[in-house]
């Protein structure tokens, strides 16, 4: 449902809904909404899962079952990894790469296989597809493009020991708390989000699957000035000028493609397309609600103006500056 700012007075903002539902009415109504539609379906309601600590790091057991494996993957040197934290705009990244690398090869992939067969996503395991790491090890493209949300911390040793390739996407902390906030809502793998004010804090305090996403963009940034092979994006860079990364890109990966094809490339990878998109939406994964909120919502930057009140703002903004105050990284949160 959309949501729509209504100012109550020069210093408050409050988030309401066309429908003035409350944030704890319209996610009630998402859950008797799905709970109806899975009756309908014959199908069970499975519980949300639990965050625990893993190695320092918030997660859920559909990240961790398939450990052993994970950690002895074995990557190959020509191994492409997409590394975000999640909803930074991994899915866009994978889907530029693979129209790139197959767009012309194999165009078939595009309308026969979705993105999360032709990327999959490495520590993923959630017994309604095989784990990622056995999709990984199926691929018989090259390069094989792998998709990851770890912390660098935790990424398979493989990857380093083979020098592989990697783009890790970056997005400005306001934006990627209310498109995560969206996202845990509708799937029904992530824990319960709770209300937007105590998800916030989860936020701040780094309690969300995946961990911190401070120590995560951290992480990341300070590898990067080590490893020769990482390329830094920023999701308010793509947004503002999609040809212009794409460049870089291509540049970073050593491909050459003709003005025609970056077009080509540019033009299947907008927002607006690749939500209508069943291959690349992720409407065939059935753990998902879209009648809550699409995978896809709206791919903006600065939609975080119609979700943090005043007060949330200033209090994010704080604490931010002391969790962010010994790197380098700088983000926008418009554009």
């Amino acid at each position: 449902m959309e949501n729509h700012e209504s100012c109550v007075s020069e210093n408050v903002r409050l988030l309401t809904f066309s429908s003035q539902e409350s944030v704890q009415e319209l996610q009630q109504r998402d859950k008797t909404n799905y709970q109806l539609d899975t009756r309908k379906k014959g199908m069970e309601l499975p519980p949300r899962p639990k965050l625990f600590d893993f190695h320092g790091v918030s997660m859920i057991h559909h990240f961790t079952d398939n450990w052993e494996n994970i950690r002895n993957f074995q990557a190959r040197p020509d191994d492409i990894l997409i590394a975000t934290y999640p909803k930074a705009g991994t899915t866009w990244v994978s889907y530029i790469l693979d129209l790139l690398y197959f767009g012309q090869t194999a165009p078939e992939r595009q309308t026969s296989l979705p993105i999360y067969e032709r990327v999959p996503f490495l520590e993923s395991d959630f017994h309604i597809l095989p784990p990622g790491t056995e999709l990984a090890d199926k691929l018989s493209t090259s390069p094989r493009l792998i998709k990851t949300h770890l912390p660098v911390q935790l990424v398979p040793k493989s990857f380093w020991e083979h020098n592989c390739r990697i783009v890790y996407v970056a997005r400005n902390a306001k934006d990627n708390a209310v498109s995560y906030f969206h996202f845990d809502r509708m799937n029904q793998a992530h824990p319960e989000p709770g209300d937007w004010n105590n998800y916030l804090q989860r936020f701040m305090d780094g309690k969300m699957v995946f961990g911190s996403w401070y120590d995560h963009v951290t992480g990341w940034w300070e590898r990067k000035q080590t490893h020769s092979k990482l390329h830094y994006l920023f999701y308010e860079d793509m947004v503002e000028d999609t040809g212009r990364e794409l460049d870089r890109l291509c540049s970073f990966l050593g491909l050459s493609p003709s003005a025609e094809e970056k077009e080509r490339v540019r033009g299947g990878a907008q927002f607006d397309t690749m939500k209508k998109n069943s291959m690349a939406n992720y409407s065939t994964v059935p753990i998902m609600d879209f009648k809550i909120s699409p995978f896809m919502r709206k791919g903006k930057v600065g939609d975080w103006k119609n979700h943090f009140t005043v007060a949330q703002s200033e209090q994010f903004d704080e604490d931010y500056k002391k969790k962010m105050k010994n790197t380098t990284v700088q983000f926008r949160t418009v554009v």
